[in-house]
């Protein structure tokens, strides 16, 4: 069977660009570009060339840029009144841009045309048709997007018509009927655009913001009834509540209706294309982000893991595999021992099912989990337990004593310093680093203690710090809990520490960061009486 094609179209550069707290470099973007080329998406929409100098950089920079597949898209707005196209400042930089399609925007609700453009109906027709004219004549592919169209279209059907009449007859390649507003609904996004494919024959496109939380659902539902063009930004960034958020978007496309937006194998990039994007942009990535969040294919409950153990589609809706993600099983106070044994599995340990181990084991993460642990947080030092639990685990150091000091000078700066005394490998460290803060000071010095012994550890950092009070009644003197996340060589790690003092449950979880990037590069401890020492910590903890 045939599988329909869906053009997708790329606008994280220049929509996804105007949401808040979004800024991305010439570089930046350039990055992405090649990604999104790697990808196979069809148009990469680089930004408004007659606007700002930073996108007429972009435009010369990816000139240099060979893309395998994608072309890449100048955007800009149709001529303006009483301006001829040949004589329109915008439209020439598009040209000036040096690309080969141009997206403009014109206006398609008559509201817009009398109150915001202050012009006629017949104005603004003659201003879409002169544009697209005037950029096919170039030999530039032209999109036309009809700006508010589905609420023009409520409010003056006829004339909204017109408007994708004009471009048509004009010659673009492509009218995208725009949900600008974001306040549509399916079904109204659905009989539009059914209307419109029987009015015109250019091929019809779609592009939707999330205002109403709907943009993926009316993009959907717009292809259904004929679109074959998505437009949208990967994460779904963008102005105000965001675009239609293309990862979800394709996924859903291929996965579930049965069209072609690229090749199966780079179906599989998804989820990583969509953590990229993410880094790039310093985005902080939802966990319950559908299909590529790292809580999409996450089972907590016992009753869920046992059945996804034994079949997957008990609870899952697609293979994690299928867009690059994978299945976590969660273990917490609210686990059973199916989750247990699924993370010993995924550790492979030696873990003997029929002994009373497992028990204690659930039994003393349910408790810690009571104390203030969250383990489903901090995958890390949950592995460490159960490899302790297990006698797989060789503690390479162990704590003797540490102590902070911590000194205000006449000038207002404060100085943090951490002493620790460290036992490594049946031999006692004693060290000594600053820092700008107390947990700073104690990282730098517990690196610098270890670091000579263990230099995997140069390539390790600390990636987010979080700190969580408990019992907010207790007020300064709760309990809280430090989540650290740490990276090494592309791969992230989380791990927990509890105590009614900051500085100990900090230690405590970067003690715990240290020891699971040891275990992963197979560190072996020389001493084998060191291997018997508790689990590092404060004695009595």
């Amino acid at each position: 069977m045939n599988r329909e094609k869906i053009h997708l179209y790329d606008t994280t550069l220049r929509d996804g660009t105007q949401g808040e707290g979004i800024s991305l470099s010439v570089e930046d973007k350039v990055k992405i570009a090649i990604r999104l080329d790697q990808f196979g998406i069809d148009w990469i929409e680089g930004g408004w060339p007659g606007s700002n100098p930073k996108d007429m950089a972009f435009f010369e920079r990816i000139k240099d840029v060979p893309l395998s597949h994608a072309k890449v898209a100048a955007f800009g707005s149709t001529c303006r009144q009483g301006v001829a196209a040949d004589q329109d400042e915008n439209l020439r930089a598009i040209l000036a841009s040096g690309v080969s399609v141009a997206t403009i925007f014109g206006k398609s609700w008559d509201l817009h045309v009398t109150e915001a453009l202050k012009t006629s109906l017949e104005e603004n027709l003659r201003m879409v048709g002169d544009s697209v004219r005037f950029l096919k004549a170039q030999g530039l592919t032209v999109i036309f997007d009809a700006e508010h169209f589905f609420d023009g279209y409520k409010r003056n059907p006829v004339y909204a018509l017109r408007v994708l009449e004009a471009a048509e007859a004009a010659g673009a390649d492509w009218l995208v009927l725009c949900d600008t507003n974001g306040g549509s609904l399916p079904h109204e996004v659905y009989e539009t655009v059914k209307t419109v494919r029987s009015s015109v024959s250019t091929p019809i496109g779609i592009h939707t913001h999330n205002d109403g939380e709907l943009a993926v659902a009316n993009a959907l539902a717009a292809v259904q009834a004929g679109a074959r063009q998505v437009q949208g930004t990967i994460n779904g960034i963008g102005e105000r509540c965001g675009n239609a958020n293309l990862i979800s978007t394709i996924a859903n496309l291929q996965l579930k209706l049965g069209f072609d937006c690229v090749a199966p194998e780079k179906l599989q990039q998804l989820t990583k294309l969509s953590r990229y994007v993410a880094e790039i942009a310093n985005m902080t990535m939802p966990n319950n982000q559908p299909f590529v969040g790292n809580s999409a294919f996450a089972h907590k409950g016992g009753i869920h893991v046992s059945a996804v153990l034994k079949n997957p589609q008990t609870y899952e809706h697609i293979a994690p595999e299928a867009i690059g993600n994978q299945r976590r099983v969660l273990v917490s106070e609210l686990a059973g021992q199916s989750n247990l044994f699924a993370k010993v599995e995924e550790l492979q340990l030696p873990f003997d099912r029929e002994s009373a181990d497992a028990k204690a084991v659930m039994k003393e993460i349910k408790e810690r989990e009571y104390q203030g642990y969250q383990y489903e947080g901090a995958e890390a030092s949950l592995s460490l337990l159960l490899l302790e639990a297990s006698g797989e685990l060789h503690e390479l150091f162990t704590l003797e004593s540490f102590k902070i000091l911590m000194e205000k000078t006449a000038d207002k700066a404060i100085l943090s310093e951490a002493v620790v005394k460290l036992k490594v490998n049946g031999q006692v460290v004693h060290t000594a680093a600053e820092g700008n803060g107390p947990v700073n000071a104690l990282d730098n010095a517990l690196r610098k203690a270890l670091e000579s012994h263990f230099p995997a550890l140069a390539q390790m950092h600390l990636t987010d710090y979080k700190v969580r009070v408990l019992d907010e009644s207790e007020a300064t003197a709760a309990k809280v809990r430090v989540l650290i996340e740490s990276a090494a060589g592309g791969e992230k790690w989380s791990t927990v520490g509890v105590s009614t003092n900051v500085i100990e449950a900090s230690w405590e979880a970067l003690a715990d960061s240290i020891r699971y990037l040891l275990w992963k590069e197979g560190y072996q401890a020389d001493d084998r009486q060191n291997q018997a020492e508790m689990r590092v910590g404060i004695v009595n903890h």
